[in-house]
């Protein structure tokens, strides 16, 4: 049982991350595209999740702690950058 919920959420999430990638490429505003990237690498950190529970073993865990962090980061600047046009 836990095989097969793995593989639907495996498969769900890849269905997310090409429904991601179309919606950066053709979404018509900044601010738009800005929310739709912050999307996608929540979906690649979940991704990360599930690989790493798949290869039992906690090194993806910090890759994917890493990835949002990042995400976060550059999410509040961006977000930041387009609403003000200054970063600090």
């Amino acid at each position: 049982m836990h095989e097969v919920v793995f593989y639907a959420a495996f498969v769900w999430m890849t269905v997310l991350l090409a429904i991601g990638v179309a919606a950066v490429i053709r979404l018509p505003t900044t601010a738009a595209r800005i929310l739709a990237l912050d999307t996608l690498t929540l979906i690649l950190v979940a991704l990360l999740v599930l690989y790493s529970d798949y290869q039992r073993t906690p090194y993806y865990l910090d890759a994917a702690l890493i990835l949002a962090l990042l995400a976060f980061i550059g999410t509040v600047v961006a977000a930041r950058y387009h609403g003000e046009r200054r970063i600090f």
